[in-house]
């Protein structure tokens, strides 16, 4: 809590009363005055707009030049106006009739009616059904808010565009058994909220959620006029002025409060300044909600407060002020006797002359500077602050703080002014701190660099020398690259690299760490720290001799700038942009004569970036095959194999499959070989090497494997046991066993195969000679029976033909084939056995000439017939099946039983009106489609 009585006061503002503009003659200078009877008001737009409570319902408009004009609003009283600042819309309540009837109007200043501004909405202010009285009016800068208070303590928001009443909903927000006094909105970003001030408590509801949550900021309230909100200087608190404190709130809790004594009758915010109007503590005490309507002869008092620099801007007796106003860049202070008078700001420079001059006389410097940043003094009056607070900090002895003081005029102040004072021997540290900040802001010359080295000798003090090295940040006066030089030359290896390392000579740097000082540890952290391009480029320069001293270190860095490197002493940024990578590729001559860290490096590289260039996945093969032939152990090199049969099957050597066969051709490993040629598909270069190696059981699987991709392998294969001389007959009996199963050699073929043999005698194939014309036999005999059952079943057909055509077709049927209810007249019957009811028939039958029942089936049949005459064209397909076929007869009796060599005739329906012998035809064709079904 802040106490008033402690504030210094200031006239910031000048006071004069608001006269009458001259007349035509030249006349004037009477003070200017409002008609009697205004006591509400409001300001905005350019004009200081008036309402007339006592009667007569008049608005009134003043503008800058004084033309007072007025429109009939009500036709008995105004209460209550609010301008809007941002729109020319002017809200008012008033009274058109006795009785508690306030109303409200909507203006629209812009546009006009008969003269007089626009009414664009009017409705009554009632709180529900409850007539009582309007105490006080806001409106929210966008139009889409307004709130109502009431002396029952209610509170009516508006919400939607307040200017027509389709477009908005009223409601009630608040109830309450206390008088509403102030109401205010505050809008942050796209949330609004509703400060409701009562003379008991204070709440706030948030409009911006459905159903407007609230929250009860305090337990006191204010009276009539007694609250405000600031501006975004004070972070839009709502200020509330009680008769003991003045108390700022945010929207979820309060804020600081200001021992502000006396009763308050208005409070403003204006420009950064808190305007109070309180009662004189001489006279007697006003009704607490009143507000500011008291009697005419009360003296009141108009404080102006800067609540950031706690002082009194402003204070001056009115006598009996109806509001304060703010336009036009000054304050309007309206009386009750119809008086107004203007508080213009003094400017800026007038301002602070008066007041740092009064300052520096009771040496309240400190007060002075916070007053001359609040009103932004330019950067060369701070500096004749700062310089006077330090002469008088210096005068007193008090040195140390002297010296920041003249440390803020850097820039400002001439340094030589600063330096005579603090050449003596007990000062110099003074002056050493004065000259490092000097340096620091890079405004030294040569002559003020040398004193500071001069003072760090004087001092004896190695250690502030090398301080200064070390953590000057400023832009040095000699050229660094000739003193990385000399230093290391005389051999003050240590500050040689701090200084190459601090002004970025990153080539200078690793050079002294490398050849010098042979720190390889920490020139490879020294490239870790850097940027990516430059440590690319280092690595590249340096990496075999970091490679040959610290191996493993270095890998580890190689294996970060190939994935997602950032800098390690980037701490800021890690994590800010994407790493960058190089191509890995291009560090494999690093690693000579390092073939483990070559590995290691490979191998993290595939692991943890799939798309590595695949010139490293042909370097970790050839290294995995090297190691791999040259491992004695066994179990190591079983290891060994499985990991370079693995990087095989990788997927990674499609593109380089011949590269890849080559090394492992090179290096011997035939597994490898052998995965190779199976994804390549060379499935005979696989078992011509089985064959080489006279691996009979491998060439028998491989045939058993690709025997279905490439059937010339089993024909292969029985070639190459028919010319060993050996005893293969086994092999070749499995061969001939497949060769049975799938048809895949003429049996003559067989033989004059087997006949080069000299081993293979008949009881090798007998078995296969002999289950070969079984099978024959059997197909003979299947042939035979089906001939027959065809033979017999056309007979049955012919008969049925011949009995369809000679004898008389009885239809039995008792039942509907559809809805197998009892048959009654008229009907519908069909040849094929099917009868139906005329209306059924006619209800699901598709065509009037055939059969619903056996449709479906008739037209499969119908469609076979006809993709059979479609087929019979294929001659190409014919000669080139009849060309890859085994066995050629079988093709050819395939497409006889086709009818592709038949020519068909395909008898269909008749249009109506052929003769009666079409009747033979269709009958044809039904017992053609019966007998398909029949089969």
């Amino acid at each position: 809590m802040a106490a008033y009585l402690q504030w210094r006061r200031f006239v910031f503002f000048d006071r004069e009363v608001v006269k009458e503009p001259p007349g035509p003659e030249g006349a004037g200078g009477k003070p200017f005055a409002l008609p009697s009877g205004i006591a509400v008001c409001d300001s905005g737009r350019g004009s200081l707009v008036f309402g007339d409570i006592l009667g007569g319902g008049q608005i009134w408009f003043l503008p800058r030049s004084l033309q007072l004009s007025s429109f009939q609003a009500y036709k008995l009283r105004v209460t209550h106006l609010y301008q809007l600042k941002q729109h020319s819309i002017l809200v008012s309540v008033g009274e058109d009739e006795e009785g508690i009837n306030p109303l409200v109007k909507v203006w629209n200043l812009e546009k006009r009616d008969g003269g007089n501004p626009l009414c664009t909405r009017i409705f009554p202010a009632i709180p529900g059904n409850k007539p009582t009285v309007v105490s006080c009016l806001t409106v929210h800068e966008n139009l889409n808010f307004m709130a109502i208070g009431f002396a029952d303590g209610s509170v009516v928001l508006t919400k939607g565009d307040i200017t027509r009443d389709r477009h908005s909903k009223t409601q009630i927000l608040h109830e309450g058994s206390y008088p509403v006094t102030g109401l205010a909105f505050r809008q942050s970003g796209k949330t609004t909220h509703l400060f409701v001030v009562t003379t008991e408590n204070i709440q706030s509801y948030l409009l911006s959620v459905k159903d407007y949550p609230h929250l009860e900021l305090d337990t006191h309230g204010c009276g009539l006029h007694c609250s405000s909100l600031s501006d975004p200087s004070q972070d839009l608190q709502f200020i509330v002025a009680g008769n003991e404190c003045v108390y700022l709130y945010q929207p979820d809790e309060r804020g600081p409060c200001f021992a502000f004594e006396g009763q308050k009758l208005i409070v403003h915010w204006y420009r950064g300044y808190l305007i109070i109007v309180s009662k004189d503590r001489k006279t007697s005490p006003k009704s607490e909600f009143a507000g500011s309507e008291a009697q005419n002869s009360d003296k009141q008092v108009l404080n102006i407060y800067d609540l950031c620099n706690k002082f009194i801007a402003y204070s001056s007796i009115f006598d009996d002020i109806v509001d304060v106003l703010a336009e036009w860049g000054s304050l309007y202070v309206l009386t009750r006797d119809g008086k107004i008078h203007v508080l213009q700001e003094k400017d800026t420079q007038t301002k602070l002359e008066a007041c740092l001059s009064m300052l520096f006389r009771k040496n309240l410097f400190e007060m002075a500077i916070n007053l001359a940043k609040s009103h932004h003094l330019d950067s060369d009056g701070l500096s004749e602050i700062f310089r006077q607070y330090g002469d008088h900090l210096y005068n007193k002895g008090n040195h140390d703080g002297a010296i920041q003081q003249y440390i803020r005029t850097i820039g400002k102040l001439e340094p030589s002014y600063v330096i005579r004072k603090f050449l003596d021997a007990q000062r110099i540290h003074n002056l050493t701190a004065y000259l490092q900040t000097l340096h620091l802001q890079s405004l030294a010359n040569a002559d003020h660099t040398t004193l500071l080295l001069n003072c760090y000798t004087k001092l004896k003090d190695s250690s502030k020398l090398e301080e200064f090295i070390k953590t000057s940040e400023s832009e040095v006066r000699f050229d660094v690259e000739t003193a990385i030089k000399v230093l290391r030359q005389a051999g003050y290896y240590s500050h040689a690299v701090y200084l190459a390392e601090k002004h970025a000579h990153h080539e200078w740097y690793l050079k002294i760490q490398l050849e010098d000082i042979k720190n390889y540890q920490e020139a490879l952290h020294y490239i870790g720290k850097l940027p990516f391009d430059q440590a690319e480029s280092n690595m590249k320069r340096y990496g075999k001799i970091l490679m040959h001293h610290v191996p493993n270190e270095t890998t580890e860095l190689l294996k970060i700038l190939c994935t997602d490197y950032q800098p390690s002493g980037d701490n800021e940024g890690l994590g800010m942009l994407e790493g960058k990578k190089v191509n890995s590729e291009e560090f494999i001559p690093v690693f000579a004569n390092n073939s483990r860290e070559l590995k290691a490096f490979l191998e993290h590289m595939t692991e943890v970036q799939s798309d590595s260039p695949q010139g490293v996945y042909d370097t970790l093969l050839e290294l995995r095959l090297q190691n791999w032939a040259h491992e004695q152990d066994k179990q190591i090199k079983e290891k060994l194999h499985n990991e370079a049969l693995t990087l095989l099957k990788s997927g990674r050597f499609k593109t380089v499959f011949d590269k890849a066969l080559v090394l492992c051709q090179m290096h011997n490993f035939k597994d490898g070989v052998l995965y190779l040629y199976e994804q390549g598909k060379l499935f005979q270069q696989i078992m011509h090497y089985h064959m080489q190696n006279e691996q009979y059981k491998k060439v028998i699987e491989v045939c058993e494997l690709y025997g279905d991709q490439e059937a010339c392998l089993w024909e292969q294969a029985l070639g190459y046991f028919a010319r060993k001389e050996e005893d293969c007959k086994e092999y070749i009996a499995a061969v001939l066993k497949h060769i049975e199963n799938k048809n895949l050699m003429p049996p003559l073929l067989v033989v004059q195969t087997l006949a080069h043999n000299s081993t293979a005698t008949l009881s090798v194939i007998k078995d296969y000679l002999v289950n070969k014309l079984q099978k024959q036999s059997c197909q003979i005999e299947q042939d035979e029976q089906r001939i027959l059952k065809y033979r017999e079943e056309t007979t049955r057909i012919r008969q049925e033909i011949e009995e369809l055509k000679a004898s008389p077709k009885i239809f039995q049927k008792t039942k509907c084939s559809i809805c197998t209810s009892a048959l009654e007249l008229p009907s519908v019957h069909f040849l094929c056995g099917h009868s139906f009811h005329q209306h059924c028939f006619e209800s699901y039958s598709e065509s009037d000439s055939e059969c619903p029942t056996c449709m479906p089936e008739n037209r499969k049949v119908m469609d076979m017939i006809r993709a059979q005459e479609q087929k019979r064209d294929l001659h190409d397909q014919f000669q080139h099946q009849l060309k890859c076929s085994n066995d050629g007869f079988s093709v050819v009796a395939d497409y006889f039983g086709r009818g592709v060599f038949n020519k068909l005739t395909l008898i269909t329906d008749l249009p109506p009106g052929k003769s009666a012998t079409t009747i033979e035809a269709g009958l044809q064709r039904e017992l053609l489609l019966h007998a398909k079904r029949s089969t």
